[in-house]
């Protein structure tokens, strides 16, 4: 088993994990991947954490899946192991607010793991694309669904059927990236929002979270009963009572993630 593929420090309540393979530009190997979801898989039930932030390096964030590793593979290969969905997908699933800070190239399985999170903040030399179609085969972990989600169904189609790569500018104005910053403030920008959303209730960041998640799988209807359920089981917290009584009292609420 390689060892220290993902590098993990501790924040307060905030945990970078930082993708390490710089040899071969961050790609996403088999290994690597099972140690990230074994990562997130501990952080899930772990008080301690309250946010995770994921990250490269100055040169990638991740170049794509391990191609080295998957040239070879059959179909009984990939459907058997059912591949990305045993390991990738657990970010997707994560419940706890996950932040990609992105700098260099995200591309194909890096650009896919980073809309997986749930909101990225890039480095002006960040640059997204889906280049599966220049090697045979297509996204494969979201990329033909989410990508079109975030950026709308012309901008996804080009990327997608042509391979283009989106700079950061264009990822910001199209809504792929929430902010853009010089690649020195990228780290420290993205822990200072997650040491904030620690500061937060995490029950209610995880309704939050949901409900969100949620307006991407139903109706306008369906997603705005949902979040009012939601809403109205916030009540039931302990946290929602500290937060109100704080405001009314002008004092800061201490939250007791109950």
């Amino acid at each position: 088993m390689q060892e220290n593929l993902i590098l993990m420090e501790k924040h307060g309540r905030v945990r970078l994990l930082q993708i390490n393979r710089p040899e071969a530009m961050n790609a996403l190997s088999p290994e690597l991947m099972l140690q990230l979801a074994k990562r997130i898989e501990d952080f899930e039930t772990d008080p301690e954490v309250g946010a995770v932030v994921l990250t490269g390096n100055e040169k990638a964030f991740a170049a794509g899946a391990d191609i080295k590793a998957m040239k070879d593979w059959s179909y009984m290969d990939v459907y058997q192991a059912d591949f990305v969905t045993s390991t990738w997908e657990r970010i997707s699933t994560f419940r706890k607010p996950v932040i990609a800070a992105v700098a260099g190239f995200a591309l194909g399985g890096g650009c896919e793991l980073a809309m997986m999170c749930d909101f990225i903040l890039a480095a002006e030399n960040a640059k997204f694309g889906q280049p599966e179609i220049t090697i045979g085969t297509i996204p494969g972990a979201g990329g033909t669904q989410r990508l079109a989600r975030f950026v709308g169904k012309s901008k996804a189609m080009e990327m997608v059927l042509t391979g283009r790569m989106m700079l950061a500018a264009e990822a910001e104005r199209c809504g792929l990236v929430s902010r853009v910053f010089p690649i020195a403030e990228l780290l420290p920008e993205a822990l200072r929002v997650a040491q904030k959303m620690t500061e937060l209730s995490s029950p209610i960041l995880m309704m939050a979270k949901e409900s969100v998640n949620r307006s991407f799988e139903v109706s306008l209807e369906e997603g705005i009963r949902f979040e009012r359920r939601l809403f109205h089981s916030s009540f039931a917290t302990e946290d929602q009572k500290e937060g109100m009584a704080a405001f009314v009292e002008k004092r800061k609420p201490t939250f007791k993630n109950r």
